[in-house]
């Protein structure tokens, strides 16, 4: 629409303004209020906004979009407390926490699992712990480790990540664990969390030296101190290393459908073995071994 006083164009988005002024991307008439200064010349609002959103977000190596915070480990440690509460309240204590009904059904227990069919023991089993030292060491860790990690992967990567860690510490359990030593803590997903570490520095050519640090302290710990579950921690590191190699691993073109497939991947195979345990110790019992 033209002006007759003036003979100029009205802006695009304010007809009733004539203008000389013009979008150097869509050439629209534009007046001054409405127009952005650009690398070359001047854009209005509109190419603007419609640039923002073509232009690519950049991605770590994970193919995850760099966000600020991480909000998935806050969530996780906030539950871990909340139930920790729970048996405490549950036990009347603290210090025995795992006296509590919620613990006695939650914590990974090999014979149950087989007997009664309580599978989720694999699940609820990484959300237990056993008195406020070992709630503590294992907050803390998930804390310093998890927030880089969540960043790097993506909430959603992460989630898978730390699930299959933490089914996969279980699992060893159930596979090669006594039948009635009960086991309990975030550590399995926690050694899983240090395994992708450490796949991440191989990965991106950087110095292994400190996670490899990091990893030897633990596994001495683990040996040494009693009461730690050898297999639920080289389970979950076992989980994260090949979870972790499925992420950072997948190729370029089609990382997404390359990720979610090995990690279904892993996810079936974990299934399987589980499957495959029961149905070994299932005949144990009916044939009274």
């Amino acid at each position: 629409m033209t002006d007759p006083s003036t003979g100029l164009p009205g802006c695009v988005r304010h007809p009733d303004r004539p203008t000389a002024l013009s979008c150097t991307r869509c050439e629209r008439p534009a007046c001054p209020a409405c127009l952005r200064d650009a690398a070359v010349g001047q854009q209005c609002v509109d190419c603007v906004n419609e640039g923002r959103t073509a232009v690519r977000q950049p991605t770590t190596v994970a193919g995850a979009r760099l966000r600020g915070q991480a909000v998935l480990v806050p969530a996780l440690i906030v539950v871990n407390l909340a139930l920790f509460a729970v048996t405490a309240y549950q036990a009347q204590s603290i210090a025995n926490n795992a006296r509590s009904d919620l613990f006695q059904d939650w914590a990974m227990a090999p014979g149950l699992v087989a007997f009664t069919g309580e599978w989720w023991r694999l699940l609820t089993a990484g959300f237990m712990h056993i008195g406020p030292l070992h709630l503590a060491v294992n907050m803390v860790s998930l804390w310093l480790i998890g927030r880089d990690l969540e960043r790097l992967l993506g909430p959603v990567r992460f989630f898978a990540l730390y699930f299959l860690s933490m089914v996969g510490g279980n699992l060893a359990v159930f596979l090669f664990g006594e039948l009635g030593q009960p086991v309990a803590g975030a550590s399995t997903a926690l050694y899983g969390l240090m395994g992708c570490y450490l796949v991440a520095i191989v990965r991106l050519k950087l110095d292994p030296r400190p996670i490899l640090i990091t990893l030897g302290i633990n596994v001495f710990i683990t040996f040494t101190v009693t009461n730690i579950s050898i297999l639920g921690h080289f389970g979950g590191l076992v989980a994260g290393v090949l979870a972790s190699a499925a992420i950072f691993y997948a190729p370029a073109r089609n990382r997404n459908q390359w990720q979610t497939g090995t990690l279904l991947a892993l996810t079936v195979l974990l299934i399987a073995l589980f499957v495959t345990r029961d149905q070994q110790l299932v005949s144990l019992i009916q044939s009274g071994a």
